[in-house]
């Protein structure tokens, strides 16, 4: 029997675990003080920050940082620095904001994922793939001989089959590492899951879509635009090593797992045209299903109810966007979170913000099934301090 998530060859640092890890490259990416502050932390010492890119940094002598992190992963590979354990699946719990995320990191197939909008394949996008974030991120991992994943998947198993039984047996497990994150990330404990376990787990996700017409196996919570880029690289290389991503998948039930909306803000923008027009698209789509969203500026604030084009309340009002940012190029959007920020930033003048419910995280799989990707910036997972820090790695070359 073929299953859709499998063991890998991981490699784990010998040592100095406490300085090797440091949070996923997108993150802070206005803050450059937080990498410099990683960087101080690190010091002469061996770590993921030397052999990742964070995009804070993507216009700063860029070819230069990916030669030298290339570098630094051959350094790596042939010094000594890591222990490798092969066929492993490991088990991680993260500690941070009082919860517990639960987790498994193993091995995909990327001929199971496609981030197109529509894809029926078992692997989906949540998310709206910006095919021009892509590029960049490919000049970084097509001549790279490591990966790290920051990539993490949910899936749907409201019973709690898959992950939850071996937390109750992790003392069992050999311990693969246990320590404190730096830079409040919390605590992270990981152990490796033994034959029979591994065979469990993959048995459990093959019986969530046993059943199912739709195959959907994994949404992407986390790292799109990086599994994104594993694929083109495999498209590219077709090589065996690259056919395949280690990631993290997690229980989209998990108690940690928390959806936040995230809104939007349009700058110099005409309030009283953008509404009307709003208003008169929706009417091209009749529906029994209506959105609502509060509307606010500098002059007025109010209640907008529309006639529904997408499953959830933000693919309708961004699928409006994204047409009338066509016609008037003057105009910019930005994503916000937290209701004061928006209400502060329309105090400016042209300012038009739009609050509205979030999804809850019980309707993602619905929503993409129905949908596709969902339109960018949909939702968030948690605070920055909370994304995956770079711990396992496996070669790609």
């Amino acid at each position: 029997m073929k299953y859709h998530f499998n063991s890998a060859d991981i490699l784990l640092p010998k040592k100095d675990f406490e300085k090797w890890a440091v949070i996923a490259c997108d993150q802070y990416t206005s803050e450059p003080e937080y990498w410099e502050d990683a960087k101080n932390i690190v010091g002469d010492t061996s770590s993921a920050l030397n052999i990742i890119l964070p995009e804070v940094y993507l216009g700063d002598n860029k070819e230069q940082r990916i030669e030298m992190i290339n570098e630094n992963m051959g350094k790596y590979l042939s010094s000594g620095v890591f222990d490798t354990f092969e066929n492993s699946m490991i088990y991680v719990e993260r500690e941070s904001n009082n919860t517990v995320r639960k987790g498994i990191v193993g091995l995909i197939d990327l001929e199971d994922y496609d981030y197109n909008k529509g894809s029926h394949s078992l692997i989906r996008a949540t998310e709206q793939t910006v095919l021009e974030r892509i590029p960049p991120r490919v000049q970084i991992r097509k001549d790279a001989s490591l990966e790290m994943p920051h990539i993490l998947l949910l899936f749907d198993d409201e019973k709690q089959t898959v992950i939850e039984p071996i937390s109750d047996k992790k003392g069992e497990y050999k311990k693969a590492y246990d320590f404190d994150l730096m830079k409040d990330g919390g605590h992270i404990s990981g152990y490796f899951l033994d034959e029979k376990t591994i065979e469990n787990v993959q048995k459990a996700l093959e019986s969530l879509i046993a059943n199912s017409d739709d195959k959907l196996l994994f949404a992407v919570g986390d790292g799109n635009h990086s599994l994104a880029t594993a694929k083109e690289c495999y498209n590219l290389s077709k090589s065996e090593r690259a056919r395949y991503a280690l990631v993290e998948i997690v229980n989209i039930h998990d108690k940690s797992i928390e959806f936040e909306p995230i809104y939007r803000v349009l700058f110099n923008v005409d309030e009283e045209d953008f509404i009307k027009a709003f208003e008169e698209n929706q009417k091209k789509y009749p529906s029994d299903v209506k959105h609502e969203f509060e509307y606010i500026s500098s002059k007025n604030s109010g209640k907008l109810v529309v006639n529904a084009t997408s499953k959830l309340p933000v693919g309708t009002l961004q699928s409006f966007i994204d047409e009338y940012l066509k016609k008037h190029t003057e105009v910019t959007v930005d994503y916000i979170h937290g209701e004061d920020v928006v209400k502060n930033l329309c105090k400016k003048e042209k300012a038009l913000g739009f609050i509205f419910e979030g999804m809850q995280k019980n309707e993602l799989f619905d929503a993409v099934k129905q949908d596709g990707s969902l339109p960018r910036k949909t939702f968030s997972m948690g605070h920055a301090n909370d994304k995956r820090y770079y711990i396992e790695a496996r070669k790609i070359k």
